[in-house]
């Protein structure tokens, strides 16, 4: 591949050839691989490489897009993504239209990389996990074990018609290691989940944490599903991250909501959604973690956006698009348009969505509950407008103040808006959540997604379990 001078030079050259409002080129060398241990085989070792580009256009306020996979087609593709731009166009008509302005860059970024995961050979890498699986295994009850790892280093080029080029080089990785447990015609999984957008270090010295997940599998065997009721619920960081991810991180999503008049009518700006202990952020400039990026896939910065503040709803992730649509309230881009690979548009997604940290320590919040639940980690889920639905990886009950029995089969159910009007306690504790998978939207999944928030408590849960 060319170097920053010849992309430059290349890709410039022809976005000159453009005839439409604005024009912009991504391509991308992407390096995949994906590790996994299934019962007690090393199942599959996959290599991939994914090597191509994409052109956006937009004209009157429609837009073409074109994706290639040769740098010789780059020509015909800005064509061709600029005839589809004018003959949408002539649909939209919006004469005069144009993107939210924001700053011509020139950018050649590489973050600080802890461990490379290029650096680390795939036999280590295998002799790793197979050390994992077998940790797994050597415990009775446990009769398989699911371990994966995947990752991604890719280095990324985009230019507008504007006059922006930068390059970035990015990582994403991440892995389980998982015990199925059986006993009977029971049987269920637990896991350690890793992740990083800086390097491998996050797969190392897991024995640990291993041993104590595979210890806590064989006690959930024998643990009772939580009795179906109404409680108070202390959600620790990782569910935390779920809940504001799923539940509320996507009606912020500033595209989608202003395409739905009546889901922008519910998001007001200005709208209490909570006490005044309540604040969500948005960000992509945590490198720590997945989901990081030092400018989206418009070429704008990377920004924090405050979307709760003291309980008030403030703010939006936005586009370039979204935020032109929206300037009357104020709206700006945030660095949150993104794309899965270079074989799709960039649209409004999340990055780092997070609950900030609070003054209570998990003590206080257990404290004064005579029954309640602590929910740990997380399982599957889904949300259907105002409403959610979703599982934790297990529960402890707390009576009189205090943690007693594990229980399992916990699912916690609800409309957001009054789950968050009933978050009374937020911990001092933010922990970084970088599970494996990532956020589906609008056909693009999974994409690298994160969370750095506080156990949280949240009064009048309903909670499904056995009747």
């Amino acid at each position: 591949m060319q170097n920053f001078d010849q992309m430059k030079a290349l890709l410039q050259a022809a976005l000159k050839k453009a005839d439409v409002d604005y024009c912009e080129v991504r391509f991308e060398n992407s390096r995949v691989l994906f590790i996994m241990f299934q019962g007690t085989a090393l199942e599959r070792v996959d290599n991939e490489t994914l090597y191509g580009g994409s052109v956006r256009a937009l004209h009157k306020g429609g837009w073409g897009f074109a994706s290639f996979n040769n740098l010789d087609d780059l020509d015909a593709n800005v064509k061709l993504a600029c005839d589809q731009a004018k003959a949408a166009g002539e649909i939209v008509n919006e004469e005069g239209f144009k993107l939210y302005p924001v700053p011509v860059v020139e950018k050649d970024f590489c973050p600080a990389w802890i461990l490379h995961p290029e650096s680390v050979s795939l036999q280590e890498k295998i002799r790793i996990l197979g050390h994992y699986q077998q940790l797994v295994l050597s415990y009775e009850g446990i009769p398989a074990s699911t371990v994966y790892h995947d990752e991604c280093c890719t280095t990324l080029y985009f230019a507008n018609s504007e006059g922006t080029f930068t390059r970035q080089e990015k990582v994403d990785f991440s892995g389980r290691v998982g015990a199925n447990g059986r006993k009977g015609d029971l049987s269920l999984s637990q896991g350690v989940s890793y992740g990083s957008s800086l390097g491998l270090h996050g797969m190392l010295n897991l024995d640990e944490q291993i041993k104590e997940m595979c210890e806590r599998t064989i006690k959930l065997l024998d643990a009772p599903s939580i009795k179906a009721g109404v409680y108070t619920v202390v959600c620790d960081p990782i569910h935390t991250g779920i809940f504001v991810h799923e539940a509320f991180g996507h009606t912020s999503e500033a595209d989608d909501l202003f395409k739905d008049k009546g889901a922008l009518e519910s998001m007001q700006l200005g709208r209490v959604l909570g006490k005044p202990i309540l604040n969500i952020y948005e960000t992509g400039d945590l490198f720590t973690s997945r989901g990081a990026l030092a400018y989206d896939d418009e070429g704008v910065e990377t920004k924090r956006v405050d979307l709760i503040k003291d309980g008030v709803l403030v703010g939006r992730m936005h586009s370039r698009w979204s935020a032109a649509k929206m300037a009357d309230e104020g709206a700006v881009p945030t660095g949150s348009a993104r794309a899965m690979n270079y074989e799709h548009p960039p649209i409004v997604r999340m990055r780092n969505t997070s609950i900030a940290a609070g003054t209570s320590t998990f003590e206080d919040m257990i404290k004064d509950v005579k029954l309640g639940l602590y929910a740990v980690g997380g399982g599957s889920g889904e949300t259907n407008g105002e409403m959610f639905n979703f599982d934790a990886s297990y529960g402890i009950m707390i009576r009189d103040g205090k943690l007693a029995e594990m229980v399992r089969d916990v699912k916690l159910s609800g409309n957001v808006f009054t789950t968050l009007e009933n978050i009374d306690m937020i911990g001092n504790d933010p922990t970084a959540d970088d599970s494996p998978g990532g956020c589906g939207k609008n056909g693009q999944s999974p994409l690298p997604t994160s969370s750095r928030s506080p156990h949280i408590r949240i009064q009048n849960v309903v909670v499904g379990g056995v009747q």
